[in-house]
């Protein structure tokens, strides 16, 4: 048993003080929840009468939490938020396993999502769910069993399967300029694209060519999906990964505007927590991947 039930609220009292703290009255909570004003105001009164704290006073017209109702919502929300997750997986699993996976979207899209096609095959009683994510995430408080990650091994509390290597090309739109591919150092008098996650990749591929170039500057993107549709679209050079840039050359969009790809002192991992065991299903997956 996980607590006594007098301290486990029902989920419609909750449901009605997530609503209160949220949208300041117990009227609009009633009208969200499709429940008259007094059934809203009788959840509130059960649950403070079953916590014997005092979470809501009156100000006005509408309602304020107490310090104690802040605190105690805002963990409401969560746990509502977890528990409609959870509901939801397992109405659309059908009770089968099911993995949670935090990717990079590119990386996601045009590297791991095809893979996972054929691990669907040999694994049909898993699902694989993918949410995007840029940074790291917290695996103690985020519902995930795993994580990509690029760049270094520099994420405490975590094991490593590399994916990947990073190689790199210069790229652009067919008729952005004559007598492509270029050579490097003609590169450094055209637009250049940048990624925000990778300020310094123009000057590393310059510096693999042997030329010297800082204060690069250009317009600035959050994901490669964008900084190539700019490219395609003439608006400069960008210098994308092979997972993207051999989609986009078989596409025609973009072509090279420089020869050759250039390796990245950077890898793709799979991560997962050292503090938790990987399931079984988890284990399917690294297992698989890692062949």
């Amino acid at each position: 048993m996980i607590a006594p039930r007098r301290f486990l609220p029902s989920v419609n009292s909750l449901l009605a003080l997530e609503a209160v703290a949220r949208l300041g009255s117990a009227t609009a909570a009633a009208l969200e929840l499709s429940l008259t004003h007094s059934a809203v105001s009788r959840q509130l009164k059960v649950l403070e009468e079953q916590m014997g704290v005092t979470m809501l006073q009156r100000e006005g017209k509408g309602l304020r939490l107490t310090s104690a109702g802040e605190a105690y919502a805002a963990t409401v929300r969560e746990l509502l938020h977890d528990l409609a997750r959870a509901s939801l997986t397992l109405k659309a699993t059908g009770g089968r396993s099911s993995l949670n996976i935090a990717v990079l979207p590119t990386f996601g899209m045009h590297w791991l999502t095809p893979r996972l096609r054929h691990f669907a095959r040999e694994h049909p009683e898993i699902l694989v769910n993918q949410r995007t994510r840029l940074t790291q995430i917290d695996f103690e408080r985020e519902n995930f069993d795993a994580a990509l990650h690029f760049g270094a091994m520099d994420w405490a509390g975590v094991n490593y399967l590399p994916l990947a290597n990073e190689r790199v090309i210069a790229l652009c739109a067919p008729d952005f300029c004559t007598n492509l591919p270029l050579p490097p150092a003609r590169l450094l008098d055209l637009p250049l694209l940048h990624l925000e996650s990778r300020p310094g990749a123009w000057e590393d591929w310059f510096s693999h060519h042997g030329l010297q170039a800082a204060d690069l500057r250009g317009m600035l993107f959050d994901q490669f999906t964008n900084l190539a549709e700019a490219a395609a679209q003439g608006m400069g050079l960008g210098l994308l990964p092979e997972h993207l840039a051999e989609a986009e050359l078989a596409r025609g969009r973009l072509v090279p505007a420089s020869a050759g790809y250039v390796e990245v002192n950077a890898t793709y991992f799979l991560v997962w927590p050292k503090a938790v065991r990987p399931s079984p299903a988890l284990s399917a997956l690294i297992d698989w991947i890692g062949q």
